[in-house]
């Protein structure tokens, strides 16, 4: 659960995010950009490589694949089953892709809705919250995965591998 303290910051347990991440197979990913340089992009590929099915959903790629997949114009669109939608859209838009996800859940099986780094809408987590969606604000599911399952380190850091000291020269 997230606990916050009147629009203070949002508070996730490591318990409650891998729960979450465990459970979902399909993400809807709402504002996936095509092109390889976008953040969008990046969770894309590596949600992929860790063996969620994504779904890209852009009104502007429609018709398009991206990374294999069929990209749809809405979640409406999307054939099958969603477990969770994944938003890359500003705070104000968010707002009109949760209203879709509550309209859906049913027919979907749409469980979370999970707002990306920087997004943040309140009233519409409350909406979201209140017809039994779990709500997650402010995070990044591709980095809470590597978060989670250590995979940080394996970039460089803590290893020792990267480091702000000048190296010795070595004399022969």
């Amino acid at each position: 659960m997230s606990e916050t303290s009147n629009g203070g910051e949002l508070a996730y347990s490591d318990s409650h995010l891998r729960a979450i991440l465990q459970s979902v197979q399909t993400i809807a990913m709402v504002g996936i950009s095509p092109r390889w340089n976008r953040p969008s992009f990046f969770a894309m590929k590596y949600l992929q490589t860790k063996g969620y099915r994504i779904v890209p959903v852009n009104p502007g790629a429609a018709g398009q694949a991206i990374l294999g997949e069929a990209c749809y114009a809405s979640l409406a669109e999307v054939p099958g089953r969603i477990d969770m939608v994944d938003v890359f859209r500003d705070a104000e838009a968010a707002g009109a892709v949760v209203d879709e996800a509550i309209a859906l859940r049913h027919d979907k099986g749409i469980q979370v809705v999970w707002m990306q780094l920087g997004i943040r809408n309140d009233a519409a987590a409350a909406r979201g919250a209140a017809a039994g969606l779990t709500m997650i604000m402010d995070r990044c599911p591709k980095i809470e995965y590597g978060r989670l399952h250590a995979e940080l380190s394996w970039g460089g850091f803590n290893s020792r591998i990267i480091s702000s000291r000048r190296r010795r020269a070595r004399i022969l």
